[in-house]
């Protein structure tokens, strides 16, 4: 048989926590003192322990009311939640949408997508920042951030990726002709490698055999540059070999200006991920934000 008191108490529960006492509780839950420390007496005798230590100054958690509290806690959030959803699917999103992404991703591969969602959404401003460094998600107050990389750093941010592609090693026919087809990627060693200044080891570059055994190649550094689209046009222009993500050489191959080195090897993925502070209270502006990043990329 269901239990038609099982939720009785636990928001006003919940809420003193939060507040810190009573009285506080009681003013933002618009209710009297005596009527919220009557729904924690009758809280307690149903569940027959002590949530809570009172004084006159304040109230604490008892060791089994810490373990009630987060239990409790979670529930009102995920109910918050699902009200959240409900009214969220007959309303448009309405204020500003904050977002970092890659120079080059942004620029050349997601225009369309701000634009449209622009269009969609006519209620809403986005505040684009096209950055390849690093940045904090939520002390810099991003509302996601979108970010190319082989693996993400562990954190308690949520992350969803949206493709993979290859990272190859390119270089233009004419360094080929000066310096030679190098066969194999021991050989770079002896080559001008272009090499993209913000990754941690710029200078190593990853493969993997036949076996499917990794490995890495130290690189002798001809240039260092923190844009990957700088350090591109550089090797078209001869200067050297580069290593990058298939998504930025797209149209130079099409073009016969970069020829892939080593294909066999090159079975390393870039991922790029989607990544924001919390699924919980998921706001209408991110949720359409995401939907419509999703089923672009997926084309």
């Amino acid at each position: 048989m269901t239990n038609n008191k099982l939720f009785d108490g636990i928001v006003v529960f919940v809420q003193v926590i939060k507040s810190g006492g009573f009285g506080a509780a009681a003013e933002v839950l618009g209710h009297s003192n005596s009527y919220i420390s009557k729904e924690i007496n009758k809280l307690e005798s149903r569940l027959g322990v002590r949530l809570l230590n009172r004084t006159t100054r304040s109230v604490a958690l008892t060791p089994e009311g810490d373990v009630y509290y987060q239990e409790c806690l979670q529930l009102v959030m995920d109910a918050e939640q699902a009200l959240g959803l409900m009214s969220q699917n007959s309303l448009n999103p309405k204020g500003l949408l904050k977002i970092s992404c890659p120079v080059w991703l942004g620029s050349q591969y997601l225009q369309q997508v701000f634009s449209e969602y622009l269009t969609l959404y006519p209620d809403m401003q986005l505040d684009i920042d096209l950055s390849d460094k690093t940045v904090d998600v939520v002390a810099d107050g991003y509302d996601l951030v979108i970010r190319a990389s082989a693996t993400l750093a562990e954190s308690s941010l949520i992350c969803k990726r949206l493709f993979s592609c290859n990272i190859h090693t390119v270089a233009s026919p004419e360094y080929l002709r000066q310096h030679g087809f190098p066969k194999h990627p021991s050989e770079l060693q002896h080559h001008h490698c272009l090499c993209y200044s913000n990754l941690k080891h710029a200078d190593r570059w990853q493969y993997t055999d036949a076996e499917n055994k990794v490995f890495n190649v130290d690189v002798q550094q001809k240039l260092q540059c923190n844009n990957t689209p700088m350090t591109v046009a550089m090797a078209v222009d001869g200067m050297g070999i580069c290593h990058v993500p298939t998504f930025y050489i797209e149209s130079q191959l099409q073009r016969g200006e970069l020829t892939i080195l080593f294909p066999e090897f090159d079975k390393t993925l870039v991922n790029v991920y989607v990544v924001y502070p919390s699924r919980k209270h998921l706001s209408a502006k991110v949720r359409r934000f995401m939907d419509l990043l999703e089923r672009r990329m997926s084309k």
